[in-house]
């Protein structure tokens, strides 16, 4: 079993959800808090252990770059006018020489195709795939799980959570196999069933464990939902070889790349940090008591 030492993180989409705040920014940027989104993908994948980071980008995303990089300006500013803090937090930010890669995304085909865009930097060895969308917010990083299951198990691993059994119809839901360590073993996958034709309400959360051959798939794949090159449709193919499993999460998975989701994120974060909570718990707390007010005198 070879280990997971690289990951996989697509940014190349529009962010047409944000417009018009993505025109001329990558939604990728935009921040929980005081932090962009990308940079939650990259420290959950530092803290499950990854060593090399592949991002698959597109036009208009030069910033993303730009922000992993050093800007010796910024850091002579910070230093002349005794901002050290903001000096530390940076550096402790800033990753190491040649452990990130960028590859290009010249059309937007699909998250299947943007996958496979990254499969000459991966190459013959598993790796993790990060949707930067998808915020993990726990004690523990989504990741972390999804590598500890893969340790015990081999395969492919992807980590899940639990919906509504009337929403399957806007996820791709596995079927629950026999109990695997923290996990279980997938029976089957399935994007966006009838609640009626759903094999389980388990859904895939945007955290994956991969093995290399499910680029010789994806170089195959025929376009699927959207006319686009669909990463389930792959990876059903691949099922079909090799063993899958469910990591399922404990924490709770934002996703950013909606409104509600980004909003719900920067609140809970808030909350979540000791300089902010009191600050921003008490605002909150009067306008939704103004909010119903408001309702019910409509």
């Amino acid at each position: 079993m070879k280990k997971v030492r690289k990951a996989v993180i697509p940014v190349a989409g529009l962010g047409t959800r944000f417009l018009p705040a993505t025109k001329a920014m990558p939604k990728e940027m935009l921040t929980v808090v005081d932090r962009p989104v990308v940079q939650y993908a990259v420290d959950e994948a530092l803290e499950a252990g990854i060593e090399h980071i592949v991002f698959v980008t597109g036009r208009n995303k030069h910033v993303i770059e730009d922000y992993f990089d050093i800007q010796p300006e910024l850091l002579d500013t910070l230093t002349r006018t005794g901002k050290l803090e903001q000096l530390a937090s940076l550096g402790r930010l800033q990753p190491q020489p040649g452990t990130i890669s960028f590859t290009r995304q010249q059309e937007p085909h699909g998250l299947g195709h943007a996958v496979w865009c990254a499969r000459d930097i991966v190459g013959d060895e598993p790796f993790a795939l990060l949707l930067p969308d998808m915020v993990s917010y726990g004690d523990k990083g989504c990741l972390s799980g999804v590598i500890d299951l893969y340790a015990r198990t081999g395969g492919n691993v992807v980590a899940v959570e639990q919906c509504d059994p009337m929403d399957t119809g806007s996820y791709g839901i596995v079927g629950k196999g026999a109990a695997t360590g923290s996990g279980f073993a997938i029976t089957g996958m399935v994007e966006k069933p009838a609640p009626e034709a759903a094999p389980s309400n388990y859904y895939i959360n945007g955290r994956y464990v991969l093995q290399p051959q499910i680029f010789d798939i994806l170089s195959t794949q025929q376009r699927g939902a959207g006319n686009e090159i669909q990463l389930t449709d792959a990876m059903v193919r691949l099922s079909e070889s090799q063993l899958f499993f469910a990591s399922p999460f404990e924490g709770r998975m934002f996703d950013c790349g909606s409104k509600d989701g980004f909003i719900q994120a920067n609140v809970a974060f808030a909350l979540a940090r000791a300089d902010m909570r009191d600050s921003v718990l008490a605002p909150i707390e009067e306008m939704i008591v103004s909010s119903r007010r408001s309702t019910r005198a409509a």
